[in-house]
């Protein structure tokens, strides 16, 4: 089970450390590249993508350095919040239905990762 956590967590923190980055340091990029980022702020932008960035960090660093393990799994927890707010809010009123699947995939691995990770810390 500790192998399938760590490939989980591995696989999220590299989706979200590029998703975050382009988000947090290519505004103008994802401005052109993703329709819900067309009608937002560059500040509400860069917000999505430095919490997906703390996210991604969250999800790896905790863990690997034993210090405060459970914060892997509150990281695990604003990842699928921020998912389900994607769904939720942007593509489906929009009917973006193309990413959704993304989105659910990424949403699926976060919540195997908050219960894995609960269940081995407890």
């Amino acid at each position: 089970m500790n192998i399938a956590l760590w490939i989980a967590q591995g696989l999220l923190a590299a989706m979200y450390l590029m998703a975050g980055a382009m988000k947090t340091f290519q505004t103008a990029k994802t401005k052109e590249q993703m329709p819900w980022a067309k009608n937002r702020s560059d500040a509400f932008v860069r917000f999505v993508g430095t919490s997906e960035l703390l996210g991604a960090l969250g999800l790896i660093l905790p863990l690997i350095t034993g210090v405060l393990p459970w914060l892997t799994v509150l990281a695990a927890t604003g990842l699928t919040v921020i998912q389900l707010l994607a769904i939720f809010q942007e593509h489906l009123p929009k009917k973006e239905y193309n990413v959704i699947p993304v989105n659910i995939v990424l949403l699926a691995l976060a919540v195997l990762v908050i219960v894995g990770r609960w269940t081995l810390f407890s």
